[in-house]
């Protein structure tokens, strides 16, 4: 595959990520109240409408002034420039960076997108099991989890892979 084709293709794939993350948000913000509730499987999983208006597990959520909102969307419109210009110069990355890149950059976008647009991220997947109870996501944090890893296999793979020749 050509740099262009998969530079075409990243971009896409981080298109996809987004779409797919504001369409799960819209259905969630237009089909359930603040904090509604429906089980989907008793004991494991639920969708629970939430606003996160900090980051990741909402570290600075208890911060509630307009610049933190400020503050956070400036740092994530940065991140985004510089995901797209990694992107952009795809010819030195393998796959598996190219790919945890793209769903990366796609995240960003989303949960971007929320904060820029109201103010908060809207968070609906709750996983838990007996006592144990995940801190809610969505769709973008899920990509960029998924990413992240993605990143970090591609950089052990490359680690043995120099170290073998």
């Amino acid at each position: 595959m050509t740099p262009g084709t998969r530079r075409i293709a990243a971009f896409l794939t981080a298109g996809g990520v987004f779409a797919l993350d504001r369409w799960s948000k819209w259905l969630v913000e237009t089909r359930f109240g603040p904090y509604d509730t429906k089980t989907v499987i008793p004991g494991f999983f639920n969708i629970v409408r939430s606003e996160n208006p900090g980051v990741a597990f909402g570290i600075f959520a208890d911060h509630s002034t307009h610049s933190r909102t400020l503050v956070l969307a400036g740092v994530s419109v940065l991140a985004i420039i510089i995901l797209a210009a990694m992107l952009w110069r795809i010819e030195k990355q393998d796959g598996y960076t190219t790919t945890g890149l793209a769903l990366i950059f796609g995240g960003a976008l989303g949960n971007v997108f929320d904060r820029v647009r109201g103010g908060a991220v809207t968070d609906f997947l709750d996983f838990y099991a007996a006592g144990w109870h995940w801190y809610t996501f969505n769709i973008a944090d899920a990509s960029i989890c998924i990413g992240a890893g993605l990143l970090i296999l591609g950089m052990l793979l490359a680690k043995g892979h120099s170290q073998a020749h």
